[in-house]
């Protein structure tokens, strides 16, 4: 599913912890942008499978997962199959100023870009922040993961402020490429006081539990 080597910026040591987490996500970024479409559609079909493993989402009435960016592992396969089940799925929506919400997902077909750089948005009702409450798992997008179980995002912190509204030991699951989990005692990710971190990790290899 992957060839790719493990980026990691040894050049930038010594940089404050923002400008070193920028080298990672422009790294890992560079290594995306050369993932051919074969390549990603046959880690999407293998990450819904592996993801459909995960213990917690045997009892799961509602997930929240995402629509994902051309780059990022693709969630489609994923959707549908968690769709198939009967489970009622909440997707991230931008309101105005940035703010936090969630929509349920109708269908690939309902998807669209609302605009440039943004990931697929349902045209469903935005149901605010507080919605996350109501996932008995969520699926979070990551450049990167640590066994630890730090997170690397996108920079815009938006998942951090997010999982702030999800119920308390609500099993957390980051999906990434198998080359983007990192090992915390030899090449720990860069992390702030803020950051969240997830409780497994999903690869089109396997799940791994991080955090009992």
């Amino acid at each position: 599913m992957s060839s790719a080597a493990q980026p990691y910026p040894h050049a930038y040591e010594g940089l404050e912890t923002r400008e070193l987490k920028e080298a990672f996500r422009a790294a890992i970024r560079d290594v995306r942008s050369t993932r051919s479409p074969r390549r990603r559609a046959e880690a999407a079909r293998a990450l819904a499978e592996v993801v459909e493993t995960v213990p917690d989402l045997a009892t799961a009435r509602c997930v929240a997962v995402y629509a994902a960016r051309p780059t990022e592992p693709d969630t489609g396969p994923l959707l549908e199959a968690l769709a198939a089940r009967g489970i009622r799925l909440l997707i991230p929506v931008l309101g105005s100023g940035l703010q936090r919400e969630w929509a349920e997902y109708a269908g690939a077909d309902d998807l669209r870009q609302r605009a440039p750089g943004r990931p697929p948005e349902p045209s469903t009702p935005p149901l605010g922040a507080q919605a996350l409450a109501e996932a008995d798992l969520i699926v979070a997008p990551a450049l990167a993961v640590d066994t630890s179980g730090a997170r690397l995002g996108q920079g815009g912190g938006w998942y951090d402020r997010a999982l702030a509204h999800a119920r308390p030991g609500v099993h957390v699951v980051a999906l990434v490429f198998p080359e983007e989990v990192y090992d915390a005692t030899t090449h720990p990710l860069p992390t702030e006081p803020h950051d969240l971190g997830v409780d497994s990790v999903a690869t089109p290899a396997g799940w791994t539990l991080l955090r009992p």
